[in-house]
């Protein structure tokens, strides 16, 4: 991938290790702005993906779930932006509150009214249309006036200055990590205060994982917005995030501060590849020496 992609960015320099603060401000820790109270999904009345999930999320905190291909994070998104029905899937038991309303009844545009937005694993973006037409979409449930409309652009591209350079080209012609800062940015143009990003560094080469989570950061930063991320990265995740669940087979088997996470034990054994010896082989990780504590 072109470097030019990375918008200031040196090739040859190694990332910088950055991370997010352990804990969100102190005057938004104790605020939960989305709770899922044991919520059960079944897709096509016969699959059972989610079994009882529970967890919080504080205003201005940035939550990431952890787990492996298939272990109900993505479901765990779509149940809580109303996206679920398009595939036939459902919540069955369980309760799902934002800013303590219930969202049973609401449909995925109401969602986005109330400040809620999911960006889609895969960089769904409408090829057909420029990077700006892109963005202008993300606006589309907002009355402004065409000043409003220039100013929010002007604040996405002070975030991805890489779009305002590419911003009349064909989407579709953009690479891999253009389209992410096209799916985020046009996030961010529906001014929404909770955003569920789904596998933002899914087939991005590291330097511009690293880009991305930088920018997540001063978004959260600089305009308080709530993140919860749907990750398999879990070193990359851990290092930006306030706090942290990981899902297994449709279940939350640990959560905790992301601090406490990366020192856990099982995590840095299971999902870091390391264990009290230092690095694990790749024929270490695949035998499981030693069980999972929540298994047993």
């Amino acid at each position: 991938m072109p470097s030019a992609i990375v918008a200031g960015g040196d090739p040859t320099r190694p990332p910088k290790e950055t991370a997010m603060p352990d804990t969100p401000p102190a005057d938004v820790q104790a605020k939960t702005v989305l709770e899922l109270k044991n919520i059960e999904v079944i897709y096509n009345h016969v699959i059972l993906v989610l079994k009882g999930v529970s967890l919080n999320m504080t205003k201005g905190g940035v939550t990431v779930l952890l787990g492996s291909n298939g272990a109900g994070k993505t479901t765990t998104l779509k149940s809580i932006s109303g996206l679920l029905a398009s595939e036939r899937g459902a919540v069955t038991k369980g309760q799902i509150l934002y800013k303590g309303q219930c969202t049973s009844d609401l449909d995925p545009a109401d969602l986005v009214r109330m400040g809620v937005v999911q960006v889609m694993e895969g960089r769904h973006c409408f090829e057909h249309l420029t990077v700006e037409e892109n963005l202008l979409t993300g606006a589309y449930t907002r009355s402004l006036s065409k000043a409003e409309l220039n100013a929010d652009l002007e604040r996405v591209y002070a975030y991805f200055p890489r779009l305002k350079e590419r911003r009349k080209s064909q989407a579709g012609y953009t690479s891999g990590g253009e389209q992410q800062m096209c799916a985020i940015g046009r996030a961010l143009m529906s001014k929404p205060e909770t955003i569920l990003l789904d596998e933002p560094s899914m087939g991005l080469a590291p330097q511009l994982v690293e880009q991305i989570f930088e920018i997540v950061k001063s978004v959260n930063e600089q305009e308080g917005v709530t993140f919860l991320l749907a990750e398999q990265n879990t070193n990359m995740a851990l290092r930006f995030a306030h706090y942290g669940y990981i899902l297994e087979s449709g279940r939350v088997v640990m959560g905790g501060p992301a601090a406490e996470l990366r020192e856990n034990p099982d995590v840095r054994e299971f999902y870091l590849g390391m264990s009290d010896r230092g690095r694990k082989s790749f024929r270490d990780v695949r035998s499981y020496r030693r069980r999972k504590r929540w298994l047993s």
